[in-house]
């Protein structure tokens, strides 16, 4: 018909916009997510005195026929650095990294007690922890059971198995997220050793 305007034809490269977006924002998220190392997670807390926690003991966890005890803020410090794992026996990554906390437990300054070596139990039965810990052995001093998870969300933990190291004045020094190597195991003692 005359006097009607020819449809207006849009560029094809319109259609490639989004796409483009789309596809800059996916490397600028890659290389946040892929650099650097995930094990070491900033933290509010590191330099500040450990948030306060009373922790009860894991019901029924012996060794060496004597019940094994809960630890609380008063046992942080203490003039010597403090190791806290946290654990639980649904955790895959934490039967990954039981080993190396068992070594860690059969080393000198564990075994003279220059560094503490506890567990933090999250969101776990008390049974199954027991299973746990009797299975592949028991590298803690000291096992709190933190069923509802309330003390995990002061530490501000992401998810376990995480560790804290505690200073010999109760601030907290350093966190390592996920499980631990040999390579951060050994880190975080020689660290705790130097106090700082």
């Amino acid at each position: 018909m005359e006097g009607e305007a020819a449809p207006r034809r849009r560029s094809p490269l319109l259609f490639l916009v989004p796409l483009i977006l789309f596809g800059g924002l996916a490397i600028i998220f890659g290389i946040g997510l892929f650099s650097g190392d995930a094990s070491r997670v900033p933290s509010a807390l590191i330099g500040k005195t450990a948030p306060a926690i009373a922790l009860t003991p894991v019901e029924g966890l012996a060794r060496g026929g004597q019940p094994v005890p809960a630890f609380g803020n008063a046992d942080l410090g203490q003039g010597r650095a403090t190791l806290v794992n946290v654990f639980a026996s649904w955790c895959a990554p934490c039967k990954v990294e039981h080993p190396v906390l068992v070594g860690l437990s059969q080393t000198d300054a564990v075994k003279q007690g220059k560094v503490a070596l506890v567990g933090m139990n999250y969101k776990d039965e008390a049974e199954n922890a027991r299973r746990f810990l009797g299975a592949l052995g028991n590298p803690f001093s000291a096992v709190g059971a933190d069923k509802g998870g309330r003390a995990a969300i002061e530490w501000g933990v992401y998810g376990v198995p995480e560790t804290f190291l505690i200073g010999p004045d109760g601030r907290i020094l350093d966190k390592h997220v996920g499980p631990l190597d040999q390579a951060a195991a050994a880190r975080l003692l020689q660290r705790a050793l130097k106090g700082s």
